[in-house]
């Protein structure tokens, strides 16, 4: 051990010998380096690189950020449709926040756009979360069922709200004429027309929207996590739900952020389900700020308006997202 310590030590002293022995700026002959040679080329390489990214800038800022800008610009404007032939919006600062705030549909909106939200957020990652675990186990026809899953997300949103309205139907919909044939319900119960049941509704039909997504990203995030941990774990007793609460969710914990958070951004501005189901109604019980945001903009065409409480939305996403992610990183931290 002793003739390993001394080779060790004369081996690291000889590599840090000439190093320490070079001169500054230059090799270990004293040779200077030549810095304008790749000084050009390296140059040239980050222009090379900001040229392949223009096309990306250029789609971001034409159809991410213009939208948006001119979307905070027109909720301080009174926007008409007169203002497309005059070309005229007075400015009338926040009177357009002034007014949707106060009018008698936004705290019912605001109530059923958390509730939506929540509802569709817990149902959709409590669905998935299930759903990826019992397809991390190998079995017969596995792949086929989970091409199956995605299904539900393939298929246009209008289109799955118009089946989903045939579905739920009060007369004619398959689920009240199924209900009945079990003698489960005596009065064939309106999903779409009861002030009690529609959102409800809406929200069971957006979790079976929403679940081919939770599944192929938690599915992807289990895959990850090594199987030796969870023999390890096994060695010490921890199997079962000791061994998803010790090796599974530490580890899914960052897939689980981007998951949620994701989730809440996309679902908080869910308009197609809506309209496709109810329209806002029965009694404005479906009303969402997203669904009040188009109903002002492109059934009352008071665009302003519109534009405000889209405004209001995208900032109640941004404050989420990044509550979420301070929270969740101190937790990661901890």
């Amino acid at each position: 051990m002793a003739d390993v310590e001394r080779r060790a030590v004369r081996t690291v002293g000889a590599e840090t010998a000439p190093k320490s022995l070079a001169p500054s700026g230059g090799t270990a002959g004293g040779t200077p380096h030549n810095h304008s040679s790749w000084r050009p080329k390296r140059s040239r390489r980050r222009q090379s690189h900001l040229l392949f990214l223009l096309p990306a800038l250029a789609y971001m800022v034409a159809f991410f950020g213009y939208p948006v800008v001119k979307n905070v610009v027109m909720g301080f404007q009174h926007y008409t449709t007169t203002t497309f032939y005059t070309g005229q919006a007075p400015w009338v600062g926040l009177a357009n926040y002034r007014a949707v705030i106060s009018s008698s549909v936004f705290d019912k909106a605001l109530l059923n756009t958390v509730l939506f939200t929540v509802g569709s957020i817990a149902g959709q990652f409590l669905t998935g979360l299930a759903i990826a675990l019992f397809f991390r186990r190998r079995f017969p026809l596995n792949g086929v069922l989970r091409s199956l899953l995605l299904l539900p997300w393939l298929v246009p949103l209008i289109v799955s709200s118009a089946v989903w309205r045939w579905i739920l139907d009060q007369d004619n919909g398959v689920l009240n004429r199924f209900l009945g044939a079990l003698h489960l319900v005596q009065d064939r119960p309106g999903w779409l027309t009861s002030t009690s049941l529609a959102l409800f509704a809406v929200i069971v039909v957006n979790i079976w929207i929403g679940i081919p997504f939770n599944v192929a990203i938690l599915y992807g995030g289990l895959q990850d996590i090594p199987e030796e941990l969870y023999e390890a774990a096994a060695l010490d007793g921890a199997t079962g739900w000791r061994a998803f609460r010790h090796v599974t969710w530490p580890l899914l914990r960052p897939v689980v952020s981007v998951v949620l958070v994701l989730g809440v951004v996309y679902t908080v501005k869910v308009l197609d389900v809506i309209l496709g189901l109810t329209n806002g109604g029965p009694a404005n019980a479906t009303q969402t700020i997203a669904s009040q945001s188009y109903q002002l903009s492109f059934q009352q065409f008071d665009f302003g308006q519109g534009a405000a409480l889209g405004n209001i939305l995208i900032v109640i996403s941004l404050v989420f997202a990044v509550l979420y992610l301070r929270a969740n990183r101190r937790a990661v931290e901890q």
